[in-house]
């Protein structure tokens, strides 16, 4: 029960409200009347103070309160709604005492307030609601966490602050309510989000819905969540990737689609994997990964300035310029540049795994080569791609959707977008052959194990839909997550995304 876990201050509060229901004043009352948030009633009393006026009376505000300095007759508090704080002024000759003296003894911090008066301007310069009367609208019977003293203008005053990660991430409410910075984090993620809708959008593209529930998983390498649909009697899994549909899409005659949603992958959580997270994913006929370079440098870098009003960011203690165009390196050339291996000399598995016992770095046998091809990347080049870069031409043997390099059957168009020695998203020239599609899954399905995440199931009617014919096609998945994690600079994805998957605690 909530009231069994209450500490003595918890208590206390829960007095106070029990005292307000029983003279009669409810406590959660069902309406508010407020006219104005607290941006607006500043914005109000400027260009009231420009026609030469020193009072707008007649404004109702709430808000949850952050500050209360008492000092007797009269008592200044801030209070707090999405759009910002602003000062109360509460004073004897016009609440008389018994109503300062109500204040005073049943309103604490983080209660929520109704507040009506004039607006003014004190004689420190700090405009402000002269109150008139005021109301309590939701009393917080939990006090906010970790009071501190702070001084402002000479007095000193107590805030609510939390700083905790884990206290912060598990109860992102009070995370919210107390650090109006993290606040600015979700306002930039909505921003980026609509940056890139309105790139997509004036492109000509259109915004779809995809299956979260599909009966074959796929579309990338992962393992999924499973779950079992009971009147139907059939397994389904929650989507890894929104690939195979939306490329369905590009068969029958929409040239231009893209969605952005969430995707599930049954993998670990690190500070750039949750198992539910936001992805775009975009496909394009009649282009190929080059034109996907040209989109994801434009929107990217559009997104950063619309955000910013320039094109760098800070990540990591670095430095990164988004500025286009971006570099164009191939996994070929890099390992040449920063291992000293040209994977040309390693024509099979088997040589490749030589190379890496070599050079002491861990691999499991029996993999295919471009796996292991996998493994020299992320020991060589990834970490050293800051600026941002296209890592281009991946082995064909783990790009099953992605079409070859003209004239280069181990190889594929596809690259991989890497800013901060992160991988920020994956694009293909997209394979359009059904015969080839279909020869690729079941050499997945004979070369891998099957509990491979890197395994690919068959999926006979995607299969048939490019035997109706798929033009040449571009497209490409981004981490929204990741995306806005990079450009606010922050160094984990439990940050950028509200409610993080986190570990159960027992009896919680």
């Amino acid at each position: 029960m909530l009231l069994d876990d209450f500490s003595e201050l918890e208590n206390t509060r829960l007095e106070k409200m029990l005292r307000m229901r029983d003279e009669g004043i409810e406590p959660y009352p069902t309406r508010s009347a407020k006219n104005m948030n607290n941006a607006e009633a500043l914005k109000a009393f400027e260009a009231a103070e420009v026609g030469g006026k020193t009072e707008v009376p007649d404004i109702v505000l709430a808000g949850r309160i952050r500050a209360i300095r008492d000092m007797g007759k009269i008592c200044f508090a801030h209070i707090e709604d999405s759009s910002g704080k602003i000062q109360l002024f509460l004073r004897v000759n016009e609440l008389g005492e018994e109503k300062l003296a109500s204040f005073i003894r049943d309103f604490d911090l983080g209660d929520f307030i109704q507040a009506s008066g004039a607006l003014t301007r004190t004689r420190r310069g700090e405009i402000t609601l002269m109150v008139h009367d005021f109301v309590m609208l939701a009393k917080a019977l939990y006090q906010l966490p970790a009071d501190k003293d702070q001084v402002i203008d000479g007095e000193t005053v107590r805030h609510s602050v939390l700083t905790d990660p884990e206290t912060r991430y598990r109860q992102r409410y009070v995370d919210l309510a107390v650090n109006p910075e993290v606040r600015e984090i979700f306002k930039a993620r909505a921003k980026i989000v609509d940056t890139v809708r309105e790139y997509l959008d004036h492109r000509g593209y259109i915004e779809v819905e995809t299956p979260i529930l599909q009966p074959i998983y796929g579309g990338a390498a992962a393992r999924p969540f499973t779950t079992y649909h009971n009147q139907l009697h059939q397994e389904l899994f929650l989507r890894i990737s929104f690939e195979l549909y939306l490329k369905r899409l590009i068969v029958g005659g929409m040239d231009r689609v893209y969605e952005i949603g969430r995707d599930f992958r049954n993998e670990g959580v690190s500070f750039k994997h949750n198992p539910e997270f936001t992805q775009l994913e975009l496909y394009e006929a009649y282009t190929d990964y080059h034109g996907m370079m040209r989109i994801a440098e434009e929107m990217i870098s559009q997104c950063a300035y619309e955000l910013n009003g320039h094109y760098l960011i800070n990540y990591d203690g670095h430095e990164i310029d988004l500025t286009p165009p971006w570099p164009r390196l191939t996994i070929r050339q890099g390992l040449i540049d920063f291992a000293g291996i040209d994977i040309v000399d390693y024509p099979t598995a088997e040589a490749l795994e030589s190379l890496l016992k070599e050079r002491e770095i861990p691999f499991k046998p029996g993999v295919p080569r471009g796996k292991l091809i996998g493994i020299l990347m992320e020991e060589y080049i990834e970490p050293r791609l800051i600026q941002p870069t296209f890592l281009c031409n991946y082995p064909r043997d783990i790009s099953p959707l992605a079409k070859n390099v003209p004239g280069d059957p181990s190889t594929v168009e596809r690259f991989e977008i890497f800013i901060g020695g992160v991988e920020m998203g994956n694009a293909f020239t997209e394979l359009n052959d059904p015969i080839e599609q279909e020869k690729r899954f079941m050499e997945m399905a004979s070369a891998y194990a099957a509990d491979d995440e890197e395994q690919h199931p068959m999926d006979h009617d995607f299969v048939r839909a490019l035997a109706y014919g798929m033009p040449p096609t571009g497209g490409m998945g981004i981490g929204i997550d990741r995306l806005v994690m990079m450009l606010t600079g922050k160094n984990t994805l439990r940050e950028v995304i509200l409610f993080p998957h986190l570990r159960k605690i027992e009896d919680q």
